[in-house]
């Protein structure tokens, strides 16, 4: 169990390892959510504009297929730039 103190002005210090279990660090933002049971606590990472594109739902689908390929084995290894780019070709 981690506690903590309410400091003036409703200031709280998270313990390390409710950090750790948030994977939050300095400068990310916090969610709480009120429920019936109590108050659920969410670490939110902020991702800048110009890299958002990565995080698209059709990116990350393409980063878990080619992830499958790569895992079983599939696809083909160029050792330099020529080879590759006369693939193309």
């Amino acid at each position: 169990m981690a506690r903590t103190v309410l400091r003036p002005r409703g200031q709280l210090t998270l313990p390390q390892e409710v950090r750790d279990a948030l994977r939050i660090a300095e400068g990310d933002d916090v969610e709480f959510v009120l429920t019936d049971d109590g108050v659920l606590m969410r670490g939110l990472k902020s991702i800048p504009a110009e890299q958002a594109w990565f995080w698209t739902q059709e990116w990350q689908a393409g980063e878990q297929e080619a992830s499958r390929q790569a895992d079983a084995g599939e696809g083909t290894v160029f050792t330099d730039g020529s080879s590759f780019l006369d693939s193309l070709r």
